[in-house]
């Protein structure tokens, strides 16, 4: 039976490469040099960013490879990203779409890691030709999460004082907290978790910062958490709190172990009685002209055994053999059926204007 196409449950609108050629992956069979033991290990090199929540995400995944083979052994390799690099110009004006993955997937074309572990909302839409998602972790909270200046300790944003600046790198957060809290100020702020937070606690610049609220979790700073945004105050970036697995796309091997904030587009979603529902939304720069509406679809398939070879296992970049096909398919159709539908109605006006407003800041 073919899956039913997605249906609009609601609605509000305001004026308010070719395939790379690539040397061919090392099998996951070679061996690594004797150890004192003389047993020998297999190898699978993870690569990461630098920074202590990406390696902290990093060994979290490694960790629980760890649990499933044992008997291999792990190297991490990290590294700096154009993203890490670039720390005196927003990210909406840097211009590249992949920011803090681009040299993650070249040492991934090289041959020079095995598979590279993401924040899910760091990739770009489409992945580049021969790579694909092996897998997603369980998502932590996805929601945006505010951090007060020790002044402001105990407030919310609707209590800060009139012109209060509120730090965030996040063109889709700005825009949507411009229209919510209109006696604010927002300004950008960069660098990683512990870089920001500290531009917060040892200048008066900023009453607060705007942070992904699984970030600052996986840190261990749950406590600096002063307030959590809920959907009707910000809805969170596409794949945020979820971390993604990176692989070659025709390396088997490592398939088998696995099992865009620069423009002011949201999203939230809900799985309820084999429902999916997706609530997108896009917004202008100060969040005066917007577009948000919420589309559902079902995703209660069982799954089914395919006999024989199936190059076609990709959906939006992911690679998932235990998600039925058609539940796969049906989710991918609600997307381009909601993204349709914001077009339709002016979406691509709201996002033009934006990106020649934020070019010409």
């Amino acid at each position: 039976m073919a899956a039913p196409g997605p249906v609009a449950v609601s609605r509000a609108a305001g004026s308010g490469r070719g395939e790379p050629e690539q040397e061919r992956p090392l099998p996951l069979t070679r061996l690594l040099p004797q150890d004192a033991n003389g047993v020998g290990g297999r190898a699978v090199r993870v690569g990461t960013r630098r920074s202590q929540l990406a390696r902290i995400q990093t060994d979290s995944v490694v960790e629980m490879l760890r649990d499933l083979y044992p008997d291999l052994h792990y190297e991490i390799v990290a590294m700096s990203t154009t993203g890490d690099k670039i720390l005196d110009t927003a990210l909406s004006k840097i211009g590249e779409k992949s920011l803090f993955t681009k040299e993650l997937e070249n040492a991934l074309e090289r041959n020079e890691v095995d598979l590279v572990v993401h924040s899910l909302k760091d990739l770009p839409t489409s992945l580049p030709p021969g790579f694909t998602i092996g897998a997603v972790c369980k998502r932590e909270n996805p929601h945006d999460a505010v951090v007060f200046h020790p002044k402001n300790s105990g407030k919310t944003l609707s209590l800060l004082p009139e012109k209060s600046v509120v730090g965030t790198s996040s063109l889709r957060r700005a825009a949507q907290l411009k229209k919510k809290f209109p006696h604010l100020e927002f300004r950008d702020i960069r660098g990683n978790l512990n870089t920001r937070l500290k531009k917060l606690d040892e200048k008066e610049d900023f009453g607060a910062i705007i942070l992904a609220a699984a970030g600052l979790k996986r840190m261990g700073w749950e406590n600096r958490i002063g307030q959590i945004l809920s959907p009707e105050d910000c809805l969170h970036a596409v794949g945020q709190g979820a971390l993604a697995v990176e692989v070659r796309a025709k390396d088997q091997e490592i398939l088998n172990m696995e099992g865009g904030c620069s423009v002011p587009v949201a999203v939230n979603t809900m799985l309820k009685d084999g429902q999916l529902y997706l609530t997108g939304a896009v917004y202008s720069l100060d969040g005066s002209d917007s577009l948000r509406e919420t589309m559902q679809t079902s995703v209660n398939y069982p799954q089914q055994n395919e006999d024989g070879p199936n190059d076609d296992v990709q959906h939006v970049g992911i690679t998932a053999k235990t998600v039925p096909r058609q539940a796969q398919q049906a989710a991918e159709n609600l997307g381009v059926e909601l993204a349709s539908l914001l077009l339709s109605k002016g979406a691509k006006h709201i996002l033009s204007v934006a990106r020649q407003l934020n070019d010409a800041l």
